[in-house]
């Protein structure tokens, strides 16, 4: 008796990104990054360390900051995720993307849409959050351009104009 594998399997999904449904067929071994940049060409969460460490694919699943690389496409079937894209008429965002620019807290930009995620997050439920609660939020999330205090100001500030 011979077991076969089909070459190429894949799984119908139904994803809720940003407020709309999409359906696809991806293959089980694919990643949620892989289908939002690749497939659906939402390219604000970035691939940096693959091993969900640096923070640089953020985005919300039910609400709540996930690195996009270390999640299967298939393990949030049915789930709603939101991308920086999703997030840019919520006034939230505004304030944050305003405070980071003036604050310098972007630099060379690639990690900026993971730490805005989270930052979101942050702010939607504690907007007065203090220095300590906003690191907290944060680890994980790697700057290379060590902006981390202009970055940690701007959220501050943010989180000012939204309170």
């Amino acid at each position: 008796m011979t077991n076969t594998v089909p070459d190429n399997p894949v799984t119908q999904l139904s994803l809720q990104v940003n407020g709309r449904e999409v359906a696809l067929e991806v293959e089980p071994r694919i990643t949620l990054l892989e289908v939002l940049r690749e497939r659906l060409d939402l390219t604000g969460a970035k691939p940096a360390c693959g091993q969900g460490e640096c923070g640089a694919c953020t985005v919300l699943l039910d609400g709540r900051p996930v690195n996009a690389c270390h999640l299967l496409a298939v393990q949030v079937d049915g789930r709603p995720v939101v991308t920086i894209e999703g997030l840019r008429e919520r006034p939230e965002f505004q304030a944050l993307k305003e405070a980071l620019v003036a604050l310098d807290g972007g630099q060379c930009g690639y990690c900026t849409p993971g730490f805005v995620v989270a930052a979101y997050a942050v702010l939607r439920d504690h907007p007065a959050a203090d220095e300590v609660a906003l690191r907290w939020a944060l680890v994980g999330h790697i700057c290379r351009c060590n902006a981390y205090e202009n970055i940690i100001a701007g959220i501050r500030e943010a989180g000012r104009r939204i309170g």
